[in-house]
């Protein structure tokens, strides 16, 4: 016999359940009682309807031999036909096809030999069994249908269960790829860059006679590969460390919003003449990847502004609210045509896909009169 393919109902379903059938069976006895030629068989229906109200309570556990029980009770008396007929819609709506054809089957071959026994007034016997197969496919037909509909919604529940595992499993691989790609790049990278500062290093140390001019030189572009190499250095670290977490395990603690303020304050130790507008309302509700994000694209402008418009003031606008979102605006006046640490030209690249993976847009570019403006708005929800 085949295996039930659909859960078993609750216990308080099937208190409910056997309740209206009590209720069912004790109507059918009252009312053959009510009828004078079947008077002398109300001890025999009120045992079967006790009997077939009871094996309800087996019907979850042991559905098939309580089923053809309950069609034995049914042949006998009529006051097993609730629950007779409420076995037939359980198999249908918990085992497969061929199954429930043979129960219903049985069943309806049952309620012939109750009409054959105790005939229904005036109705013929063919009529009363085209009824009794009409009832028991449409009761086979309703339950197929939602056993198969129940099957339909699980599948695609556990469907989407898995593609999203899965989605979560690409989107993890593919981070894992791109950051080691990164690290092997800027390994590269930075190897080449510190191997020529050590060829000028030596230089320096080993032709000390050579002329002021080219000692210079030298120590000129040992200073700009040391900066160079500290902000790639920095940034590689910055995208490998920088997780949704506050705290990374044995790592530095990662910045949030609060940090902002020592970050305008640093730039203004160094030099950057910075106003700053802070019109940011309930900032403890920010969330902290979105906070992480703000100082990233202020640490980025003021860097942007420091390098190519080095003493020019800067403009600072920070604003928003839970549920209007996060905006940022940093607009410098003034450009120095050249920059005094040249960099990749990648950061802005890098920090607009920050932007969009949090979910805001970035925005910049060249304002009228010289300068350069960079505007950013981030997702704060309620």
């Amino acid at each position: 016999m085949e295996s039930c393919v659909t859960p078993r109902p609750s216990r308080a379903a099937t208190v409910s359940a056997v309740t209206a059938i009590g209720l069912l069976s004790a109507l059918t006895i009252v009312g053959r009682a009510s009828d004078a030629t079947q008077h002398h068989r109300l001890p025999l229906d009120i045992v079967v309807g006790v009997v077939a109200t009871g094996l309800m309570l087996l019907l979850p556990r042991r559905p098939i031999p309580t089923a053809i029980a309950l069609g034995v009770l049914a042949a006998i008396s009529p006051a097993a036909t609730p629950a007779s007929t409420a076995s037939t819609l359980t198999i249908a709506l918990r085992f497969p096809l061929r199954t429930a054809i043979l129960v219903a089957s049985f069943q309806a071959t049952a309620h012939l030999v109750q009409d054959l026994l105790y005939p229904i007034g005036n109705l013929p016997f063919l009529w009363f069994a085209v009824l009794d197969f009409a009832i028991h496919a449409a009761l086979l037909g309703w339950g197929q249908w939602i056993q198969a509909r129940q099957q339909l919604l699980g599948s695609l529940r556990e469907r989407a269960r898995r593609a999203e595992a899965e989605q979560g499993r690409r989107v993890a691989e593919a981070r894992t790829l791109e950051r080691t790609q990164m690290a092997r790049e800027m390994h590269d990278v930075l190897a080449h860059r510190l191997s020529l500062l050590a060829t000028y290093a030596g230089a320096l140390e080993y032709r000390p006679d050579s002329s002021p001019e080219r000692l210079a030189q030298a120590a000129g572009v040992i200073r700009t590969g040391v900066h160079q190499a500290l902000d790639e250095l920095r940034e590689v670290i910055s995208v490998l460390r920088d997780t949704e977490i506050d705290d990374l395990p044995g790592g530095r603690p990662q910045p949030t919003f609060d940090d902002v303020h020592a970050l305008v304050d640093e730039s203004r130790q160094a030099g950057t003449a910075i106003s700053y507008d802070d019109r940011v309302t309930d900032a403890t509700s920010l969330p902290p990847a979105t906070g992480r994000t703000a100082y990233r694209i202020v640490q980025e402008g003021l860097t942007n502004a420091r390098k190519h418009a080095a003493g020019h003031p800067v403009t600072l606008t920070v604003a928003g609210a839970p549920g209007d979102g996060l905006r940022i605006e940093l607009t410098n006046r003034g450009s120095n045509g050249t920059s005094l640490t040249p960099g990749s030209g990648t950061g802005l690249v890098g920090l607009t896909e920050r932007v969009q993976l949090a979910g805001g847009t970035l925005d910049h570019g060249r304002v009228p009169g010289g300068g350069f403006r960079l505007e950013a708005s981030l997702p704060w929800p309620t």
